[in-house]
């Protein structure tokens, strides 16, 4: 899911300056409601300086709308370098992946067998036939939800917040634990100590990529149609340019019997080519993912080995896996 922009506020954005500063050391005070005195040292200066050297500064958080040129090293304003530099220092220097174990609900049971038969034909109606071969026993379900800043580069520059909530099962995107990580409790229950499944990078970045893409689709698509119209009026331009300059040299080639005017119109053929290739290569949208949190996250689920057959196919037997909060079925590699 895409996390919603917080509109600019100065009060809030000041807010948090004087936060985050001191957090990293540096020493602050208001002396007016718009502005922020901080002096600073190491981490905390090298916002400023990258030696980190003692730094003293006054920040002026400029209203919304405010016009005229800004000072990026004393201005605060939307988009202000500055800003992006203070959320960089804050992040850890290693990413770490936490873990959490989601409480099992009071009334946590085994679905009855015909509620189960039925959420499992609703999310796959090609079932002719479902039987459950062992009983419903107790297991965990495991998702990482992810929290990532993507960086659309392209004729103009895109942010935006994103955070992802993947099933390691299946790779599935999950919108309601997604939307809802924020709101779940945590079971400080120590009988609850699922077996983690170990950290696979590969796989895992693999999964967030195509999570990504699918997430991003409606953003790309905006963009990508903005940019295959100014491609097109700038592949259009240098045809016109180059094809009137061709039939130029070509009816100077006529008129004359040097060997220069057909040099000349094989240079200008390979300049329109390098000209048309430097304006694709402009026009490319890049996707720069930085990922700010990897959260595992273990919930009560209910594992069973099932026997089904879909149409026109042959019985199976699957291991599965039934998630009570999305009240829907898993199939297990």
């Amino acid at each position: 899911m895409k996390l919603a922009r917080i509109p600019y506020e100065p009060g809030a954005v000041l807010d948090f300056y004087e936060d985050a500063l001191t957090t990293l050391g540096a020493l602050c005070s208001r002396p007016w409601h718009d502005r922020l005195e901080v002096v600073a040292e190491g981490t905390a200066a090298r916002l400023w300086n990258e030696e980190g050297a003692l730094h003293s500064a006054e920040l002026h958080f400029t209203p919304p709308g405010a016009t005229g040129m800004r000072e990026a090293a004393r201005e605060v304003f939307p988009g202000c370098p500055l800003t992006f530099r203070l959320a960089e220092a804050l992040r850890p220097a290693a990413l770490t992946l936490e873990r959490v174990v989601l409480e099992r609900d009071a009334s946590h049971r085994a679905p009855d067998l015909l509620v189960a038969e039925r959420l499992w034909r609703a999310q796959f109606p090609d079932t002719a036939r479902f039987r459950l071969t062992t009983p419903l026993t107790a297991d965990w379900h495991f998702s990482l939800v992810v929290l990532a800043r993507c960086e659309i580069q392209a004729i103009d520059q895109h942010w935006a917040l994103h955070r992802l909530a993947l099933s390691l099962a299946e790779g599935a995107l999950d919108e309601g634990l997604a939307r809802e990580i924020g709101f779940a409790r945590a079971s400080h229950n120590p009988v609850d100590h699922p077996a983690w499944p170990a950290p696979d990078p590969a796989h895992w970045s693999s999964l967030l990529q195509q999570a990504l893409a699918c997430d991003l689709a409606s953003d790309l698509g905006d963009i990508r149609a903005r940019q295959e119209q100014r491609l097109r009026h700038e592949l259009e331009r240098i045809d016109a340019y180059f094809e009137n300059y061709a039939a130029e040299l070509a009816a100077r080639a006529r008129r004359s019997t040097s060997t220069r005017m057909a040099d000349r119109l094989a240079a200008t053929k390979g300049e329109h080519a390098r000209h048309r290739a430097d304006q694709i290569a402009r026009h490319e949208i890049v996707v720069v993912p930085h990922l700010d949190a990897l959260l595992l996250v273990a919930e009560p689920a209910w594992r069973a080995v099932l026997h089904l057959e879909r149409a026109h196919h042959q019985a199976e037997s699957v291991v599965v896996r039934f998630v009570p909060r999305a009240r829907r079925w898993v199939r297990i590699p």
